[in-house]
Formats: C-alpha cells, sequence, structure tokens
C-alpha cells in the first residue's frame, strides 16, 4: 500500500515537472506586448479634435490587440501637462501620447519652463493627422485672393488686422509665416477663443483670420466669410475649390498643425515598431479614416523614422518663425 502510494506521488511529481517546461512557454508566450491595458494620455479635454484622434487611435488598438486601451485627458500648459506624465513615465509602451506641433515642436519657443526636453524626452511613434488653417476675411473686404490680401496689407502697413485665438497658437504662427515670406505687416488680434474670433469676423468688426478650418467651414459654405486659401501643402479634402497659399503665389509655404502618437524615450524598439506598424495600418483603413475626416482632420499616416525627420524639419522651419516674429517664452 505504501509503495503504492509512493508511486502514484512519483507519477503525479513527474507529470508536473513534464507540465512545467510547458506552462513556461505559455506563459512566455502570452506575456509578450501587450500584456495589461495601455494609456493614451492626451494634454487637452475631451471634445476637442486632439481628444477625438486621441480615443481613434484607442479604439484601433483596443480592437486589433483586444487589450484594453484607456484615453487620459492631461490638459494644461498647450498640451505640457499632458507630455510630461509621459515624459516621466516607464518606457514599457504602456504610456503614449497622442501630441500636436506644440507639444513636439512649438511649445518651446513659447514657454520660458518647459517640464521635459523636447529633443530627448520621448520616442517618435507615429503621425496620424493633420489639420488646414484657413485665410478667411469678412464679405466687405476687397481682396478675393492671396495676392490681393497681400496687395492691400501692403498698401496700408499696419492697418490691416487679424484675429486668432492665442498668441504662439497654430493660427497666429501661420500667419506669422505668411508675413515672413511676404514681407507684409497685419495686427494680430488675440481672442480666449474660436467662437469670439467669429462673434467679431461676421459682423465684420475684424476684417480677417487666420485659424483652424473645420469651425469655419459653415460660414464659408453660407457666405458669410471667404475663403482666400487654406494653409495644408495640398487643397483640403471639404474645401477642395480654395486654393492653397503656396499655389496662390507663395511657393513653400505649408502650415499645416498635426497630431501624432509618442512613448517615453528608452521604449524598446521592437515595442516602437509594432506600434507604428499597427497605427499606421489603423489609420489606412476606411472606416478610421472617414472618423479622421469627421473630426475635422485628414489622415496623416507615418512611420516612427517619418515622425522623427518630421519634427526635425518642424522645430528648424518654427525656430525661424518664432524668431522673425520677436516671440519671446514666458
Amino acid at each position: 500500500m505504501l509503495r503504492s502510494i509512493s508511486r502514484r506521488r512519483a507519477l503525479i511529481a513527474g507529470s508536473t515537472l513534464l507540465a512545467a517546461p510547458m506552462i513556461a512557454r505559455g506563459g512566455l508566450a502570452q506575456g509578450g506586448y501587450p500584456n495589461k491595458p495601455i494609456r493614451i494620455v492626451v494634454g487637452f479635454a475631451p471634445g476637442g479634435a486632439t481628444d477625438i484622434l486621441g480615443r481613434v487611435v484607442a479604439s484601433h488598438l483596443q480592437t486589433a490587440w483586444s487589450t484594453q486601451v484607456i484615453v487620459e485627458n492631461r490638459p494644461g500648459a498647450g498640451g505640457n501637462v499632458g507630455a510630461d506624465v509621459v515624459a516621466k513615465a516607464p518606457p514599457d509602451g504602456y504610456t503614449l501620447l497622442l501630441g500636436t506641433v506644440g507639444s513636439a515642436v512649438t511649445n518651446q519657443f513659447l514657454y520660458k519652463s518647459m517640464p521635459y526636453d523636447t529633443a530627448t524626452a520621448f520616442a517618435p511613434v507615429a503621425l496620424v493627422g493633420e489639420v488646414a488653417n484657413v485665410l478667411a476675411v469678412h464679405p466687405d473686404v476687397p481682396a478675393k485672393t492671396v495676392q490681393e490680401y497681400i496687395a492691400l496689407a501692403k498698401a496700408k502697413p499696419g492697418q490691416l488686422n487679424y484675429g486668432s485665438p492665442a498668441v504662439g497658437g497654430t493660427g497666429h504662427l501661420a500667419m506669422e509665416y505668411f508675413k515672413s515670406l511676404t514681407g507684409i505687416e497685419v495686427e494680430h488680434i488675440v481672442y480666449k477663443g474660436s467662437a469670439l474670433v467669429i462673434q467679431d469676423l461676421l459682423p465684420g468688426r475684424i476684417p480677417s483670420v487666420m485659424d483652424n478650418l473645420p469651425v469655419y467651414l459653415p460660414h464659408i459654405r453660407s457666405g458669410a466669410i471667404r475663403a482666400l486659401a487654406v494653409t495644408s501643402s495640398k487643397r483640403w479634402f471639404n474645401l477642395p475649390d480654395v486654393p492653397t497659399i503656396a499655389e496662390s503665389g507663395v511657393p513653400g509655404y505649408d502650415a499645416a498643425p498635426w497630431w501624432y502618437v509618442s512613448a517615453p524615450a528608452g521604449t524598446p524598439a521592437d515595442i516602437v515598431k509594432k506600434l507604428s506598424d499597427e497605427i499606421g495600418r489603423g489609420i489606412r483603413l476606411p472606416d478610421i479614416e472617414k472618423k479622421i475626416r469627421d473630426a475635422g482632420a485628414a489622415p496623416l499616416p507615418g512611420t516612427s523614422d517619418e515622425l522623427a525627420k518630421h519634427i526635425a524639419a518642424e522645430t528648424v522651419k518654427w525656430k525661424k518663425v518664432a524668431d522673425a516674429a520677436g516671440l519671446k517664452p514666458e
């Protein structure tokens, strides 16, 4: 009896030992990235285009990998608060940033104290999308083209003005870039939000605007304001009859704000590649492309290497613009 029990114990022990490598191999297979929830930090409040794009990316990764992907809104300082959260997170691929051109490039020229080093704090993952700014005027303004707007500004230096929602915002910087290439002088009227710009533009209290296109689109279509040009490198998908500034006699002009995904510096290259490949694949899917366009943006897929090159080129461009405009970090 004792011998029988001992033999049975031996058989059980042996089968356990044989099973152990199989369990270990299974555990390793299941332990690949991702094996826990992923957090995408958005540096702006819920409901805006940045938040919508963050949720589009999160939804795709969650579906593709059957892994929970959470969007966390951390607004403040033009996106710097959220970016700083990611910069200081463990570099393991489980905390990502859905950032803007501000957090990647222009904020460093606007904020005296940056909480992170723009050049070294992040591992670029993927480009996601872009949006056009629009140069538009009240119908009473005697300018129907970009060249006529330039001529009007040169005829009355400093007397023509335009509205935008913020000092150092994408509309302001786009106009400063425009000014630097055309030699015009126009006065900047700063508002606390696009809604207030529209409130003064529609009755003609200000003659022109440079700002993100989507909120102005209904007023352009109704004829309440006249779009002269868009700031993107190509004509915009939902305003195809309006030319770009570049094709309107200002060659090389391109000032379309953009979004991207990055991870903390030091994130393993294989994780960065896996994220980059999947995000790029998702952005090209028709249903996701539609969601991005519905948010007023356009898909701009790009690999981690392409994002890195884009950030480098944009940094050179916007530093020149900031210097030419005399913008001082505050």
